[in-house]
This record gives C-alpha cells, structure tokens and sequence, in this order.
C-alpha cells in the first residue's frame, strides 16, 4: 500500500509545493490546513498508514508549535517547516521529539525535505548498535535513532555486541563509547574493522570533552568518525546520515560494477570474482554450464534490437527465479553462465534439462509478436578443475551443442555418475 505524508501547513503556495515534492517521492499526500483539520483527518487514519509529518510551527489555530506537539504524540516522524527562525522558536523546535527543521527562506529546502523523506524510508531497514555501558546515554541515543525510524540495538560491553553483530546483518552504524569496560575501547574498534571493511559498516567513536587525543586514537584504530560528548542533536543527526550515506553510495557503486546493466543479472567480473572465492573451500562436487541463446542475432536482425533485449531479461528473469540459490551471471550477448557448488553431476543435469525445457517451451511476448527462444547448454561437472578450465571445457560442451543441433545439453558426466 503506498505510503502516505500528513502535511499540515496553511500557506497555498507551500502546500503546492510540498504535494508535488510528497507525489515525486511516490508517496500520497494528505493535507490538513489547521490543527483541527489534522485531529478530525488523524482520528480516521492508523499511523503505520504514514511515513512522516511536515508540519507548519505556525498556524492559525496553533501558533506556537501545537501541532508540533499533535504529531509527535501521534507517533509520526515530525519535520517542522517554520518561516520566522529566531533562536528562541530553534530551542522550541529541537525540544520536542522532531525529525528535523526547515526554515522556509532556505532556497534548498525542498531538495534537503526530499533527502529527508527518502531517508526515512531507508531507515526502516537500517540498523544502529550503540555500545555504551551506561543505560540513559545509550537509551537516550537509540531514542534519537528511531526518530529517523533506524532499527535501533543496544549493549553495555564489546563481547554483547559481538554477539548482536553476527546476529544482525542490516547493522550498518556502531557507536562505540569510549567508557565500555572488557575490551579497551580503540582496541575493541582495531578488532571491529578487521571484521567488516569501511564499506560494510561504519563506526563512530564517542568520549567526552576531556579526552582529547581519543578522536585520532579512534579514527587511527578504524573509526569512520568521532564524536564529542555532550553532543549538539544536528551535529550528531548529520554525521549519522552522513555516515549512512557514504555506506549506500558505495554499495551503489558496487552494485554497478557488480551487475549487467540490462538483465540485472551480476556480471563476468563479480562471477569470477564470488566463483574464486567459493572454490577456495574445495566444494566434492560442483558443475559450470555455459548457456547461449539459439539464432539470437536473426531475432535482432529480423525484429530489432528492442526485441532482442526483451528476449535477453525475459530469460536472464528465469534463471534468476530458477537458480537462486547458485550463482548465475551475464557474460556477455547472449551467453550466461552458471555454477552449481555442492552439486551432484545427475542433480546438475537433471536442473540444466529443466532449465532447457522451460526456455524452449514457453515462447516470449514481445508486443504483437511471439517470440519461441531455445537455448544450447555445455556443461562440465569436473570438480578436480578450477574455474578457467571448468569454463573451457564448458565452452567446448557448447560448441558440441550448437553443432548437434541446438536446443540441448551436452555434458561430459560419466554415466555412473547419473545414478
């Protein structure tokens, strides 16, 4: 169900722009111009229907942040918009359990309120761990978290975080306070970063005011950043989005190295790469097939390249359902590959035949036209080789496909292999 954004605001033109804003984000809007209007539309409404609030500080039935107040209590991630910002309306602001603020003249204010919105979602699966051993300032912290609905764990020593690692793989940012008592603290974040690089996890380092050479012993021992006690909530907020952020854009980049831009699939470079890895573990049994497309130049040449990459995700679309649990990639026009670790060569026949089958069987829509695809499969299920040669001798099998016909598998399997 698309999620919605109550907006509470009685300027026309801000709430012009905050629907559109809201829309982009592909998420539903839901105006109220008062306080009362807001209470009269919440009553009807659950709050896991919402994402966030933008609230307006001053309206006409609340002029001094009532619906601040409204919002928070209603559970709603809060993000105040305000168009008079003294000092005295900031203290009132970041008082309350908000999000963030916004002062309307700020001509990036709706670049950082979309920023702000896509953040919230992202959050949702995102986990924090704050290690800190006393209660208050590490309740208080993962409080400030789940504002920015992080999914927030807690832990007063190194070996309960340890623990909470291995069993959370969506932890992403680690506080570490300088005052964890069975490990010494730059220690403990030396032993973290052998774990997880910098592009799996980030981890933010804490002490107070009085240790001053503790911020470079942290961030020489591994830490992304460091952060002074007490903590200004903007200062300490925009180094955590900072910190996610630079997570996600590597991944991005990764991503993208990693994946062929047209079937999704992962690409040559990340199979070679993952299959290497695999191997090193000496798996008993494994097989490697290579798979090509049949007379797949005639459907470009014939109905044009659009059709031919439809062809090429339909299919890459049924292994990716087919094969999830091997590793399977894109090599390169109509050829992909697959590698089957812990795998018998009858149960890797038996698995490549159906895959056969299926493409051969079930013709692709394309438009008007309908499209009958079958594929020639070589495969190798010599498990004493290593992934150059499996591949050679998976090209070879190929060959021996395409020139007996087509639409087949062809397997050096040895018979008693099969039973």
């Amino acid at each position: 169900m698309q999620q919605k954004v109550l907006i509470i605001e009685d300027s026309a033109s801000s709430i012009s722009l905050l629907t559109k804003l809201v829309e982009m984000a592909q998420l539903k809007p839901v105006l109220a111009t008062s306080l009362t209007a807001a209470k009269h539309i919440f009553m009807h409404s659950e709050p896991e229907d919402y994402l966030c609030a933008i609230v307006d500080y001053d309206l006409p039935d609340a002029p001094n942040g009532e619906a601040i107040d409204f919002s928070v209590k209603s559970y709603l991630p809060t993000i105040v918009t305000t168009a008079r910002l003294d000092e005295d309306i900031r203290k009132a602001v970041l008082s309350r359990d908000v999000v963030d603020y916004i002062p309307k003249e700020n001509a990036q204010i709706f670049d950082y309120l979309m920023r702000l919105i896509g953040r919230l979602e992202k959050n949702k699966t995102t986990g924090v761990l704050v290690i800190n051993p006393r209660r208050n300032e590490r309740t208080a912290m993962a409080a400030l978290l789940r504002r920015h609905n992080f999914i927030t764990y807690e832990c007063a020593t190194a070996a309960q975080a340890e623990t909470l690692l291995d069993e959370h793989s969506h932890i992403k940012l680690v506080f570490v306070d300088s005052n964890i008592q069975d490990k010494p603290p730059t220690q403990f974040v030396a032993w973290l970063r052998k774990q997880y690089s910098k592009e799996d996890l980030a981890i933010i380092g804490i002490a107070n005011d009085r240790n001053n050479l503790l911020s470079a012993r942290f961030i020489k021992s591994g830490a992304n950043d460091f952060i002074r006690k007490p903590y200004h909530l903007e200062e300490f907020l925009c180094r955590v989005n900072q910190n996610i952020e630079l997570l996600e854009n590597v991944e991005t980049i990764r991503r993208t190295a990693n994946t062929d831009y047209l079937t999704g699939l992962p690409n040559r470079r990340h199979f070679f790469y993952t299959v290497n890895k695999m191997q090193r573990n000496q798996p008993a049994n494994q097989a490697l097939a290579l798979l090509d497309l049949d007379f797949f130049k005639a459907i470009n040449d014939t109905h044009g390249h659009d059709a031919g990459d439809e062809v090429l995700k339909v299919v890459a679309n049924r292994l990716a359902v087919m094969c999830a649990d091997v590793i399977i990639a894109r090599f390169g026009g109509e050829e992909f590959c697959l590698y089957l670790p812990d795998t018998t060569p009858h149960q890797a026949l038996t698995r490549l035949e159906k895959i056969r089958r299926n493409i051969s069987e079930h013709p692709i829509q394309f438009g008007e036209l309908t499209l009958k695809v079958t594929v020639s499969i070589g495969l190798t299920t010599r498990s004493d080789r290593n992934i150059q040669s499996m591949l050679t001798t998976a090209d070879k099998l190929l060959y021996k496909a395409k020139h007996n016909g087509r639409n087949r598998v062809v397997h050096d399997a040895l018979p008693e292999d099969g039973n």
